[in-house]
């Protein structure tokens, strides 16, 4: 799972509707009848042109959100005649990734993808391909130095607990004395911090609620399971749980309902399909989600594709690909659960 790199990133709007709603923002032509723009550099688009091969190295798909992440990848490049993906098989060993990556730079692909299982560890295995001349997209868990990547492209962890806050804030705003409880991901991980403190300054905006407990748990059906029992067994009252993550939110739900609960709101975290279902029937406690959308993978194979076929990115003013993009953390409730459910990964 990801690590947040500088909020300078370009925020682009829900990003995460579709693949193909961030290909439109990134690399779709100008409507036929605009004014030919200054710059004579092409926009990317879905006509063929110089072939392309890409390079993907991601982690090992031990969880929901990694294996969507490794489809959205390979279905996105099926898509381009003029694409061909060298894949790794995924490894959360760095030196095993590191390897795998080195074995793409020594095939000269054309341009690299890589979503590292250690940001900081990979660091210089970035910095290797870009020597080379060959480009890399970073995706989601960020390198410890721009130098490493072209390209970041990525969610926003500290987003998701603050659009996960005001939320329920607002669910809450007029209950006095509103207690919160939150199920928390890995601790030892950047990411479960950034999400931690978004939801944090979000619920400063509301003095009328007030975190009585939070637990950290794994990311992992069993490990949300236990640590929600915990939760449950040491607040007998609260109004609203924010869980971080959808995978371990089916080990929640489970506790929660062996516990008999139904007095509170949950909310969860990455866009499974399973939540999205859940949140769509409203007949449990489950009543939104925040995105963090494995479609930024489909997103990296169009900025790669444009950088291999030295194009542009349609839409914007400046001539080169952005060197940061970050997705936004859209709130999915049961007012627009049907908008996104074609995205809900397994």
């Amino acid at each position: 799972m990801p690590q947040l790199p500088t909020r300078r990133g370009l925020l682009f709007g829900s990003a995460a509707v579709s693949a193909g709603a961030l290909l439109t923002a990134c690399t779709s032509n100008e409507p036929k009848d605009s004014k030919p723009a200054a710059d004579s550099r092409p926009a990317a688009d879905d006509k063929p042109g110089k072939h392309v091969t890409i390079g993907f190295a991601g982690p090992q798909a031990d969880h929901g959100w990694l294996n969507a992440i490794n489809d959205n990848a390979k279905s996105r490049a099926k898509k381009y005649s003029d694409v061909t993906l060298e894949i790794t098989e995924g490894s959360n060993d760095t030196a095993q990734q590191i390897g795998q990556i080195e074995t793409l730079i020594n095939k000269k692909v054309d341009v690299l993808v890589v979503l590292p299982a250690d940001g900081k560890a990979l660091t210089q295995v970035g910095l290797k391909a870009m020597r080379a001349g060959i480009p890399v997209v970073n995706l989601d868990r960020v390198f410890n130095t721009p130098q490493a990547y072209r390209c970041w492209i990525g969610g926003d962890n500290y987003g998701m607990g603050l659009n996960a806050g005001h939320y329920i804030g607002e669910k809450l705003k007029g209950k006095a004395n509103a207690k919160v409880v939150e199920l928390a991901g890995l601790d030892n991980l950047e990411l479960t911090k950034q999400r931690t403190q978004g939801f944090d300054d979000a619920l400063r905006n509301y003095p009328n609620i007030r975190k009585v407990a939070r637990q950290a748990a794994e990311f992992t059906v069993e490990s949300g399971q236990a640590k929600m029992a915990q939760l449950l067994q040491a607040q007998s009252d609260f109004d609203a749980l924010w869980n971080h993550d959808d995978d371990q939110g089916v080990g929640a739900l489970r506790a929660i309902e062996q516990a008999g609960r139904d007095d509170f709101l949950m909310v969860g975290g990455a866009g499974a399909l399973s939540a999205l279902q859940a949140i769509k029937q409203d007949n449990g406690v489950l009543k939104a989600t925040v995105l963090y959308p494995p479609t930024m993978a489909a997103s990296a194979i169009d900025l790669a594709r444009a950088l291999g076929q030295g194009k542009g990115v349609g839409g914007l003013a400046e001539f080169e690909i952005p060197a940061s993009i970050t997705l936004y953390s859209a709130v999915v409730d049961k007012t627009n659960v049907d908008q996104y459910m074609p995205i809900g990964f397994r």
